[in-house]
């Protein structure tokens, strides 16, 4: 979560709301909270590769698994698509999308060494990114236009500010790669619950932090202008030369988002492919490095392949839409638990069902109705699929 979001999501954010990112944000934490306390239960109750396509097929049936999967496979690969152009505006924004690719081959190399040098490698990244962002909040607070009157008045009516939230719930969605790499994680059924509320609340915190100091030095208006937002805030202080530190901080934690994002869409590939819901040559593990290796360099080149062809705002509006129908499908399978399995109140998991369509119809109509057209061609996928092949069944849990 501590990635590109936190550097790049407020400029879509402050064009739709203004200063009114601030609710936005709020609500955005809100919808995280509850879909991060959906996923967490779930994940203790099926500690498997997959994330929310598994839990929908269990819990509400074939079609919502595979709709959840195949949701979850375009949004993050949006998302992918994002972190790469992110890393090529902040750190050489001339070539931005060569730099996106040649990011995209380095950490799928990373990856395919396995998930131990992952997480060696996503603790470096996210110490200098978090680095970054410190120098960015001590910038602004030393700049002599920091004023927080500039958070006053409120900007935005009630549709920007619930836009607002679905652009910055783009940077929240991080937890979802824990509950994806269930069957790697050690005791999964308390590590995961624990981790997912865990990693979300100190998350909020930063952002938080982050969201003040640049709404108190930077205009709204240059925000939603900038393709770099948070070195604006350097740019405005008396410590201005540091501003390339912010620079690789955001292309270092962008960096680390797809250390960890390509291995979780993998992982959902592979799921939906032992079902015979993608093609079978997906669900192959490579027996020397214990992954899905053929799903993880075909997520890589597709990636590669959207560098080239879309822009940073249009790839965050879509996975989006895609994500927040991924975990839509997460809180109503949340609402099916018994009490047995379940660990919090059902009107969590109601609270963000209703926030994830809410702030859905609320993101941009040319990103609603693509990605409304995207899972509808999944959709039909899956019925000429299945229609060929009977996958296993899967015993609900009621």
């Amino acid at each position: 979560m501590i990635g590109a979001g936190v550097f790049v999501a407020w400029a879509p954010a402050a064009e739709a709301a203004g200063t009114g990112l601030l609710i936005g944000l709020a609500i955005a934490s809100i919808v995280a909270f509850c879909n991060a306390s959906s996923s967490a239960q779930l994940a203790a109750l099926y500690p498997e590769s997959g994330g929310t396509y598994v839990y929908g097929r269990n819990q509400l049936g074939a079609f919502w698994g595979h709709l959840a999967g195949w949701g979850f496979v375009v949004g993050k690969t949006a998302s992918c698509t994002a972190m790469a152009l992110a890393i090529g505006a902040y750190l050489w924004p001339a070539h931005d999308r060569i730099v996106a690719v040649t990011a995209v081959v380095a950490i799928t190399a990373v990856n395919i060494g396995g998930l131990s040098r992952t997480v060696a490698v996503t603790r470096v990244l996210l110490v200098v990114a978090l680095a970054a962002l410190v120098v960015v909040i001590v910038a602004g607070w030393s700049s002599p236009d920091a004023e927080v009157g500039r958070l006053l008045p409120i900007d935005g009516d009630l549709f920007g500010i619930l836009q607002s939230a679905g652009f910055m719930f783009f940077a929240f969605a991080g937890y979802a790669r824990i509950a994806t790499l269930g069957e790697e994680v050690k005791d999964p059924q308390t590590t995961i619950p624990r981790a997912i509320p865990r990693a979300l609340a100190a998350v909020l915190g930063v952002y938080v932090v982050v969201a003040v100091t640049l709404l108190a030095v930077v205009p709204a208006s240059d925000i939603a202008e900038s393709t770099a937002p948070l070195r604006l805030i350097v740019d405005n202080s008396r410590i201005a030369p540091l501003s390339r530190i912010v620079d690789l901080g955001a292309g270092i934690a962008a960096l680390g988002v797809l250390l960890n994002l390509i291995p979780g869409i993998s992982r959902t590939v592979l799921a939906m492919a032992r079902r015979c819901e993608l093609p079978g040559w997906f669900a192959h593990i490579d027996e020397e490095r214990s992954l899905p290796l053929r799903a993880e360099l075909s997520i890589a080149a597709v990636v590669i392949g959207l560098v080239m062809i879309i822009e940073l705002r249009n790839a965050i509006a879509f996975s989006g839409v895609a994500v927040l129908t991924y975990y839509a499908i997460t809180n109503a399978s949340a609402l099916t638990l018994t009490s047995e399995h379940r660990r919090w109140p059902r009107s969590i998991a109601v609270t963000g069902l209703a926030g994830c369509v809410v702030l859905i119809v609320a993101l941009p109509v040319a990103a609603v109705i693509t990605g409304a057209i995207t899972l509808t061609i999944g959709a039909t996928i899956r019925l000429a699929t299945t229609a060929r092949t009977t996958p296993p069944s899967d015993a609900p849990h009621s």
